[in-house]
């Protein structure tokens, strides 16, 4: 059927004019324009990294391959430690000194990471926090390097700066070489409950025993490549971690009487399992559908009793994997299960002290299985043949195959909802961490979005889909409660002072707030992009292709923001620059309402326009004038909309042949609704009309709307029926910071709000 759209008719009379006096011409300026291509910001495409996102043909990535010895001295608190690396440069450059990460030297009482940060007094402290302060003796940590050797064992010159040591080479390696070298060392490890960390150990008051869980704990090669040259940013706290892949040999001596899991395969499983741990370990794995207790809560509340003095040596062999991590504990209990993840059988391990049950019996390893299973649904099929759960107090923090939890019930076994779901949400959120950057290796230690905010957003994915295979566990809750991901939880962080943000596309040590701004913000991003932008079968095929692209390699954020677009033929140039490159927030609103009625003559506006450009009547075809409701109140109030269509009836009566009146829709309303963009991100317009009769019809205009004017667009909708609301982002899905202004008609003025507006905008 042929459609008349008959405002436009207007509009096709409108000429251009001069609307700069000769003698008060504007300034000239270059484009700003919210769509213009990311060129200024991207880097040129290379061999290296082509511009579709995917790795190019000279793309290289370096190797270290470790062999390491580490004793653990319960009793003192200390961990030693020997390694010998096997570095490989398959760069196209020649290499004269290697970089060698010293992590736990932010740990040293006189590091420099202990005074970046302005302090004062403040006008109260929690006991804990004074005696840290003012009553403490800083603690003793940092890694006390005894020799660095060749494979000669002939000293090595170097030179170490706070978390960096350079190891100047005897002679340069050039493309293809090789060098070995060995370092021993040893540390203080540091008590994580009451000095923080990413790792160390924890006392638990009943029993004096200790649960130890460690990372860092080894000198680390830094990632050498085209982008960064060499990766030695130092250690400051927040950044965390650029690393190469590698093969790793690990052999862990422990106190005899310790449980203890590992990245990595064990390779000595009969030497260090009892005989009846390995019966329950062979029933663990052909168990798919609920775990096997290994260790039982019963025989970990014996072991803690012991205190052996012997020691036991427990072996790891991973496989191209980017760290290592352990933890170990007499108090550990263990359990297992099995899972199908493609072709393949994965253990799914949890191990935990008395102290986190009934809560972690009940949750931690299906949690595990259920996060392993939507991460490869989104990405790729996971590789590695374990993945462990470490319950650990008040600590979420990854490494290969192994995470470190946080969640813990009351004394008497009781837990909150809070509890539970927090447990269970960063189970799922650690165990992803395998996916990103584990796997899809991307530099921690310069974006800390590029693996924590994807991780949260699939998270969020994994979180409602946990919900759906275990409602129980959500009830009374109908779905899975996620305080990350969705638009409107993102809208108080962006909506902050403005002096107090940062871009997401910024190093993680100048952030002021690390969790929306890593998490959160790029989280409902990408929530965004799949749900309200491209759709999700174009954001799931481009997310799948990026991630299997860079597995196993170190991809850069241009890599994610090409591939996503070259993947779903999606400009999202305006989208990244954004959300990413800025600070601003999402404010779109309806300014105004306004109702037309076809008039035989023209206005008192339409006259002046007729007498400034030269129309006259009857050129052409004859005009179709139009009348605002608003601009003429008194006059219209009780205008019938019949008139219109009988107006229309006489102007088609004489302009168009009964036939073709028969295929055209002659509408009884005209409205021109009027949306306004105070703040600065340009998204979509989605919006509800709701008719007199009850019907509501939704409008989605793509976020090019606001291509050729960036402060105003004007959209026309004509009916049959007379419009009584207008909802502006009925579904919160475009992360909007003022919804007050979201509606027609306008809900009541909030005071509140608008000092909150004022702040955001100032």
């Amino acid at each position: 059927m042929k459609k008349i759209f008959l405002a436009i008719l207007i509009i096709s009379f409108v000429f251009p004019i001069n609307i700069f006096p000769q003698d008060n011409k504007q300034q000239g300026h270059t484009n700003t324009n919210k769509f213009r291509q990311l060129y200024d910001e991207f880097a040129s495409p290379n061999m290296f990294r082509t511009a579709s996102g995917a790795p190019g043909p000279a793309y290289y990535q370096q190797r270290a391959d470790y062999k390491i010895n580490v004793e653990l001295d319960d009793k003192n608190k200390k961990l030693y430690g020997d390694e010998t690396i096997t570095y490989t440069n398959n760069s196209p450059e020649t290499l004269s000194y290697l970089w060698v990460q010293l992590d736990q030297n932010v740990r040293k009482k006189d590091s420099p990471s202990l005074d970046i940060n302005s302090e004062g007094v403040s006008v109260a402290y929690i006991p804990d926090s004074f005696d840290k302060e003012f009553l403490s003796d800083p603690f003793d940590g940092g890694f006390n390097i005894e020799y660095v050797k060749d494979i000669d064992d002939k000293p090595l010159r170097y030179i170490i700066n706070q978390t960096m040591m350079r190891i100047d080479l005897p002679n340069p390696i050039s493309t293809g070489q090789s060098f070995q070298f060995k370092i021993k060392w040893w540390y203080n490890i540091n008590d994580h409950v009451k000095q923080d960390g990413r790792s160390g150990y924890e006392t638990f008051p009943n029993d004096e025993n200790r649960a130890y869980i460690i990372a860092q704990f080894f000198p680390r090669m830094c990632v050498y490549n085209e982008v960064e040259g060499w990766q030695n940013y130092q250690f400051w706290g927040d950044g965390e971690f650029a690393l190469p892949f590698g093969d790793y040999e690990v052999n862990i001596t422990v106190p005899s009487d310790h449980i203890l899991e590992a990245t990595g395969e064990l390779t000595n499983r009969k030497d260090v399992y009892s005989k009846e741990m390995m019966k329950r370990y062979n029933q663990a794995k052909k168990s798919y559908d609920k775990p096997v207790i290994i260790v039982s809560q019963d025989e970990a509340i014996e072991a803690e009793k012991t205190f052996s003095n012997q020691k036991k040596t427990w072996k790891f062999s991973a496989k191209n994997v980017r760290d290592f991590a352990f933890a170990t504990s007499r108090k550990y209990i263990l359990d297992m299960m099995a899972v199908k993840i493609g072709n393949e059988d994965v253990m799914a391990v949890s191990i935990y002290p008395r102290e986190g049950n009934p809560l972690w019996e009940e949750y931690s390893t299906i949690t595990v299985v259920e996060a392993l299973k939507s991460f490869s649904k989104y990405t790729f099929d996971y590789p590695y043949h374990k993945a462990v759960s470490v319950h650990a107090h008040n600590i979420g923090m990854e490494y290969p195959m192994i995470c470190f939890n946080f969640g813990r019930p009351n004394i008497d076994g009781s837990y909150s909802d809070d509890v539970k779901f927090g447990m269970i949400g960063v189970i799922i959120h650690e165990i992803g961490h395998n996916f990103f950057p584990m796997i899809v290796n991307s530099d921690e230690r310069q974006w800390a979005w590029m693996d924590e905010g994807l991780t949260t957003f699939v998270q969020y994915l994994a979180e409602q889909e946990f919900g759906e295979k275990y409602p129980d566990a959500i009830y009374p809750n109908k779905n899975f409660p996620s305080d990350r991901g969705p638009a409107n939880m993102i809208t108080d962080y962006m909506s902050v002072d403005q002096n107090y943000l940062a871009p997401i596309m910024s190093n993680p040590e100048n952030v002021y707030s690390l969790g929306p701004n890593a998490y959160g913000k790029p989280a409902t991003a990408l929530n965004i992009l799949r749900e309200t932008i491209m759709g999700k079968e174009l954001f799931d095929y481009a997310f799948k292709t990026y991630s299997q692209r860079w597995m196993f390699k170190h991809p850069t954020p241009e890599d994610f923001f090409r591939t996503m677009e070259d993947a779903s033929a999606v400009d999202l140039d305006w989208f990244w620059r954004g959300w990413f490159y800025t600070t601003d927030f999402v404010d779109i609103s309806i300014k105004e309402l306004n109702q037309y009625f076809v008039s035989p003559n023209p206005g008192e506006e339409m006259k002046e326009i007729m007498k400034e450009r030269g129309l006259v009547r009857n050129r052409l075809r004859p005009l179709i004038f139009f009348e605002n409701f608003e601009n003429d109140l008194e006059n219209n109030r009780d205008k019938d909309p019949l008139e219109n269509s009988k107006l229309l009836n006489n102007y088609l009566n004489e302009n168009y042949s009964s036939e073709e009146i028969s295929d055209l829709q002659i509408p009884k309303y005209f409205y021109e609704i009027v949306f306004e963009k105070p703040g600065g991100l340009v998204m979509p317009i989605i919006v509800d009309i709701k008719f007199e009769d009850g019907e509501v019809i939704r409008k989605r205009y793509p976020a090019q709307v606001w291509r050729k004017n960036d402060k105003e667009v004007r959209k026309v909708i004509t009916s049959d029926k007379k419009i009584s609301e207008i909802i502006l982002d009925p579904d919160e899905e475009t992360a909007d910071v003022d919804t007050r202004n979201n509606s027609w008609p306008k809900k009541e003025e909030n005071t509140d709000f608008d000092k909150f507006k004022s702040r955001i905008q100032g």
